[in-house]
């Protein structure tokens, strides 16, 4: 029996090695691609060009078509490609991120390959097209993916044809040159786009101008789980009964403002992980039933209209790793619950209206990131001691009064990248190492506080250092620098002392701004500015800096602003700042900068990108510089000025991961408008400014003064000029202030004046010696009597001083400036008396000397009496 068995077991052994080994030598033929879909796929890619450009940007990954090779029979085998393992039909296709620069249409040879289940062309440049309406037709697709990837126009009705589909993805076709919208959803709405895509479990239309409410039927997408719908324009309320969706794990709804709900009760069983309502007009209350979404690990509830206090149930979710109620209504004080929360990383609970709340939470969890600005404290939270996790501290905008205390330096010291203590009443740090102690330290914000004493050093890590606005003294520390990874340094608004440091100007080939304003500094300016260097805003304004300017700085050769007014330096007009090819502002006002503005060389580029020069209460003399005025390209046509507007700012390069990090900072200036000081918190771009007023120029306003048609502002006030005012200037269409006072100018105000400049808000042309009538009409009608007065020749509104018929008929003359023709009938006059004078003169002398001569020649002619006579 035993026998039989082994026996039998024993052929069972080789006919399953007979079998086996047979499987393996038999050659399994290999499926290839169909022969049209190679083909189809290979026109596909000559359809399209490789965006180098956006390779080496780091925009995209690589072309993955450069695989496709037309001598490769297997397409299967190519990057990007899926094939049916069983009937080698093309099934997927991946060329996201693939460096594409072209377009797609109806006509093209992808709609040929009818059995796609995937398309994924994300991040591409398909350079405006609109989305092919054949898409429609390959009606086995179940993914769909055109994120990113420059498509425009409205989203063809077509689409609802692809009933199989699961994930639809539209999102981010966004023009960053105009920063707006591509894609819109109208006709067909979204009702009708997706009301027959009833398998869909991802939806996203992000960044798609939808402007319609949302259609109630996406209740009845049972297999939903993530809808994503941020800047979409969306209205009306929200439909609540999504909510209640049983697969739904993500609801993305960001910065849809007219957009409104609130959050019901949730007593029903619910998967959501994420909920964002950031910028949105949710309101109510909060559910106390909101612990019920056992599974949330991200709620952003910020910048919204929710009231009332926050409930304690909020401290009951266990995956909570997230929460944001900025800028809320919210009132009462924070529930201690919320310390409770194991997994919780970010916190943030700014701008509310809680009571003070400094030993309110007390987390148990290692917090990574902590917001508490205008929270009302009124002293640094106590919970903060323990936290050994934080990368960053936001305790901005409070009341926190005294001293830094000595324990903050022994929190988070080796993970802490970004701290804000701003627009507190700090007056000093306890007990604080000389360096300050976190090694990591990216960002350090102080401003706007009482500090006293010396400046403070950061640790060598930091990028950003800001501590404007305080009561800082003393003389800036050597130590800083030893700064090398330093972008931002600002200590503006102090009362610092002594010179500035030479080493303060080449320490660091990473600095961007320096920015030292209104302190008590005196010496020399700094002149080893190092090659190389990346500076590109330097404001050493109001401060008592003396002697010249270095032309070392010529080597800052990214420099865009340069402010150096309010000083007390010597010198003359620093024309060789002109080969700075960057340089869009120069403020050299208020100092002793003295003599002729010498015309700039023939064919000699300067200030190529100047758009702001402030030249005023100096000393220069001579006749305004036309030779700068014909060669001040930016104040002629300013590149991209139908873009939408930028402003002037640094963009920060540091590595933190957090959101809410700021990552630019804003330029500011201080200028004269409209004749009163103006601050500029921030700096426009198309901003075009010109200022030479208190100076001794002389001589006429050069006629070239009018092509600078990009100019809004322009003093020319308290100075020596004389002649007319240029017609000319009404060419400067954009001009909105214009201040030519305090000269002595003469003529009639130009009429075109009043027809043209129709962006002129301000005038005073004051204190001249003008005449005539005052032009009506246009923005001269809003003007005061302030802006003629002090002008004895001038009548009409809006001086009491009526016109006579003689001042008011006559013609406006056209005085100009040198080149310009016209007549000035008083000049007329006074050749024409100077002539006859001379005549009687010499008259007198030939009669009296030569009278036989005389009354031999004139005896010649006839008299008119006599003609009579023989008549």
């Amino acid at each position: 029996m035993r026998l039989s068995l082994a026996f039998a077991c024993f052929l069972f052994i080789v006919t399953l090695f007979q079998f086996t080994a047979f499987s393996f030598s038999s050659e399994q033929p290999a499926v290839l691609c169909h022969s049209d879909e190679r083909l189809a796929l290979l026109q596909l890619k000559d359809s399209f060009i490789i965006d180098k450009q956006a390779l080496a940007a780091g925009f995209c990954a690589y072309p993955k078509v450069d695989s496709w090779d037309s001598q490769s029979v297997d397409c299967c085998s190519w990057d990007g490609i899926e094939c049916d393992k069983i009937t080698g039909v093309v099934i997927g296709l991946d060329l996201s991120s693939s460096c594409l620069y072209g377009s797609i249409k109806s006509t093209s040879s992808l709609f040929r390959l009818l059995r796609l289940q995937k398309l994924n062309l994300a991040n591409n440049h398909f350079n405006y097209s609109l989305i092919p309406y054949a898409l429609g037709n390959l009606s086995m697709l179940t993914y769909l993916n055109l994120s990113s990837s420059v498509f425009s126009g409205q989203i063809p009705s077509e689409i609802s044809k692809l009933y199989r589909l699961s994930s639809l993805d539209f999102s981010n076709n966004w023009d960053t040159n105009l920063s707006q919208r591509l894609l819109v959803l109208e006709k067909p709405d979204m009702k009708s786009l997706i009301q027959n895509l009833t398998n869909l479990k991802y939806l996203s239309l992000s960044y798609v101008v939808v402007a319609s409410p949302i259609p109630s039927v996406l209740a009845n997408l049972s297999s939903l789980t993530s809808l994503y719908l941020e800047f979409c324009g969306l209205q009306g309320m929200f439909p609540l009964a999504i909510f209640r969706l049983p697969n739904l794990e993500t609801v993305w709804l960001v910065d849809n403002l007219d957009l409104t709900g609130y959050l019901l009760e949730f007593n029903f069983s619910n998967k959501l992980k994420k909920l964002a309502l950031w910028n949105t007009s949710f309101s109510g209350e909060l559910p106390a039933s909101i612990d019920n979404l056992n599974s949330l690990e991200f709620l952003g509830l910020g910048h919204c209209n929710f009231s009332g206090s926050v409930p304690s149930t909020l401290g009951n979710l266990p995956n909570l790793k997230f929460l944001d109620l900025t800028t809320n209504s919210f009132t009462g004080s924070v529930p201690p619950t919320l310390g409770n929360l194991p997994n919780l990383k970010f916190l943030d609970l700014a701008t509310n209206y809680f009571t003070d709340n400094s030993n309110a939470t007390r987390p148990q969890a290692q917090l990574v990131d902590i917001g508490l600005r205008h929270c009302h404290l009124r002293e640094f939270p106590y919970f903060l001691r323990n936290q050994r996790r934080l990368q960053l501290l936001d305790l901005s905008s409070n009341n926190i009064e005294g001293q830094i205390p000595q324990w903050l330096s022994k929190v988070s010291v080796e993970t802490l990248l970004f701290l804000d203590l701003s627009n507190n009443s700090l007056i000093g740090f306890d007990d604080f190492p000389l360096v300050l102690p976190w090694s990591k330290l990216q960002y350090l914000k102080l401003d706007s506080n009482i500090l006293r004493g010396s400046l403070p050093v950061p640790p060598l890590s930091t990028v950003f250092y800001s501590i404007s606005n305080n009561s800082l003294n003393g003389e800036i520390p050597q130590l800083l620098c030893n700064l090398s990874s330093l972008s931002i340094l600002d200590f503006s608004y102090n009362n610092m002392s002594g010179g500035i440091p030479v080493c303060l100007s080449n320490f660091s080939k990473s600095l961007l701004v320096l920015k030292v304003r209104s302190n008590q500094l005196d010496g020399p300016i700094p002149s080893g500015w190092a090659t190389g260097n990346r500076l590109k805003m330097i404001d050493l304004s109001k401060n008592k800096l003396q002697e010249k300017i270095p032309k070392s700085l010529m080597e800052c050769k990214m420099l865009e602003y340069l402010d150096l007014g309010n000083n007390q330096i010597r010198d003359a007009f620093p024309s060789w700042l002109g080969s700075l090819p960057e340089l869009n502002i120069l403020i050299l006002s208020s100092n002793a900068f003295y003599g002729r503005m010498e015309n700039p060389k023939l064919n000699l580029i300067v200030f190529p990108k100047l758009r702001i020069i402030d030249l005023s209460h100096n000393r220069f003399n001579g006749t305004l510089p036309w030779g700068y005025f014909e060669r001040w390209i930016s104040m002629k046509n300013l590149d991209g000025k139908n873009s939408p507007p930028k402003y002037m700012h640094e963009s920060l390069d540091m590595r933190i991961n957090i959101m809410h990090v700021p990552r630019d900072y804003d330029y500011s200036m201080t200028i004269t408008n409209k004749g009163m000081e103006m601050k500029y918190p921030k700096i426009i771009r198309t901003l075009v400014a010109i200022d030479f007023s208190s100076n001794r120029f002389d001589g006429e306003i050069p006629k070239l003064i009018g092509k600078l048609k990009e100019l809004h502002l322009l003093n020319f006030s308290n100075n020596n000029l004389v002649g007319g005012i240029p017609i000319a200037i009404a060419k400067l269409t954009n001009l909105e202030s214009l201040d030519l006072s305090q000269n002595k100018l003469v003529g009639r105000i130009p009429m075109e004046l009043s027809t043209k400049l129709t962006f002129l808000s301000f005038l005073n042309v004051s204190h001249n010696r003008l005449t005539g009538l005052i032009p009506g009409g246009g923005q001269f009608e809003t003007f005061q009597s302030s802006s003629f007065d002090g002008n004895l020749g001038l009548c009409g509104k809006p001086l009491l001083k009526e016109c006579s018929n003689n001042s008011g008929s006559l013609p406006p003359p056209s005085l100009t400036s040198s080149g310009e023709f016209g007549l000035d009938w008083k000049v007329v006059l006074l050749g024409y008396g100077c002539g006859f004078l001379f005549g009687v003169v010499i008259g007198h002398v030939v009669i009296k000397k030569k009278p036989d001569w005389f009354a031999d020649t004139f005896s010649k002619f006839p008299t008119r009496g006599r003609r009579r006579h023989v008549l």
